[in-house]
């Protein structure tokens, strides 16, 4: 595969990104092609955006047809489109109420706020911490980036919000040396996407589910990678039976468009009042018109069950995979169409780029992991072609 020509270099862009990248023309399915006509099986799908692949006629169509009624007219107002994903959100996750923003941070920063708000009509003005996990990621605005653990993001950015906890993830132990009523919210990843792939087990969430109760605090399911269909469920809480107040969604909810949602429940929605928070453009009718569609797809009984039959098929092929190159894998992690390949001594960034030399698009996640998070329309046929080409990688 010849991609020399298929970069830009040092591009008019803000220096927060690389200054070299490959440039894509189109995609189609679950293939990008570069703008030489170089051909990738994409296994990141925009950083588990792309859930429903490339190159939808359909979608295309309903934000064409929508454009010509109206595109935008703030949040003063309101559209069907819109209502009517609101509805559709509410109905299948059994909450009661959606603030839309335009990403997934701002969905976790709408749920932040809103638990202050609700913490402090509950339990007075002291009752404002936040407890996040190691290794877990929430988004880069300041509220977020301060439930945001890692050093290398927060270190530029000091201070940040006060009041931030952090305590190890799955650890019970931990968790419960730590909660209290001066606690306002917890917020916490089902599965830690950028963190390295790490399962939430049913004890922990069970043992989340308890204090939060307890204490009243307000427990916030950030499911903006890893929901909406990913692990073979409509909501990734419920593959580990954590029962969230709040639940944030982002990525793949308008099939490639800028959308967020933040899922609540009553008793937050009764405490937030008129001008309490705002987005100029939450809930775009465009994005909202084609996050309809793709939410029809996403929650389907069918399709979901598609997902966990062929999210089975790719965690049968890794552990394969993992038999065959034990000195170059330590273990396999994740759920249905979101996985890691946790690497021994080889460096990820290595493998990812040879990778891309090959044809397949990966992700890294942690300080060691391959993350796979393809689109959730990929075939069992792509999959056998996307594990080939890492099979070749680690051979070299």
């Amino acid at each position: 595969m010849d991609n020399s020509n298929a970069y830009s270099v040092n591009p008019p862009l803000c220096r927060n990104y690389a200054d070299r990248f490959l440039v894509f023309e189109r995609g189609e399915g679950c293939y990008l092609y570069d703008i030489k006509g170089n051909r990738y099986l994409d296994m990141a799908a925009g950083i588990a955006v792309n859930a429903l692949g490339y190159g939808r006629k359909d979608l295309a169509q309903i934000m064409s047809r929508q454009a010509e009624k109206i595109i935008h007219c703030s949040n003063l107002y309101s559209t069907v489109p819109t209502l009517t994903l609101a509805q559709k959100l509410t109905a299948a996750s059994g909450f009661d109420a959606v603030f839309f923003g335009n990403s997934g941070t701002e969905a976790n920063e709408a749920a932040l706020k809103f638990a202050r708000i609700y913490s402090k009509s509950r339990k007075g003005e002291s009752a404002v911490a936040y407890l996040s996990f190691e290794s877990a990621f929430h988004g880069r605005t300041a509220g977020a980036l301060s439930v945001t653990p890692n050093e290398k993001y927060q270190k530029s950015y000091r201070p940040l919000l006060p009041e931030c906890h952090t305590a190890p993830f799955n650890d019970i132990q931990a968790l419960e040396s730590i909660l209290n009523e001066s606690f306002a919210a917890v917020i916490v990843e089902p599965i830690q996407g950028e963190g390295g792939i790490n399962v939430m087990t049913t004890e922990f969430a069970s043992k989340l589910n308890e204090l939060c109760s307890r204490f009243d605090i307000v427990l916030i399911a950030d499911e903006i990678q890893a929901g909406l269909g990913r692990t073979g469920f409509a909501f990734a809480s419920a593959a580990c039976g954590l029962k969230p107040d709040i639940i944030t969604l982002g990525k793949p909810i308008a099939g490639g468009l800028p959308l967020g949602a933040t899922l609540v429940k009553a008793k937050i929605n009764d405490a937030v009042h008129p001008g309490d928070h705002g987005s100029t453009f939450g809930g775009n009718p465009v994005c909202c018109a084609v996050a309809n569609a793709v939410t029809d797809t996403l929650f389907h009984p069918h399709f979901l069950e598609e997902v966990k039959e062929k999210g089975n098929y790719l965690t049968k092929k890794l552990t394969e995979l993992k038999e065959r190159h034990p000195d170059s894998i330590a273990e396999i992690r994740g759920v249905g169409l979101i996985q890691g390949i946790v690497l021994k001594d080889k460096n990820p960034a290595e493998i990812i780029e040879s990778c891309e030399k090959n044809g397949l698009i990966l992700l890294r996640a942690g300080a060691n992991v391959l993350r796979l998070v393809p689109p959730l329309v990929i075939s069992k046929e792509e999959i056998d072609e996307g594990t080939a080409i890492i099979e070749r990688v680690l051979s070299d």
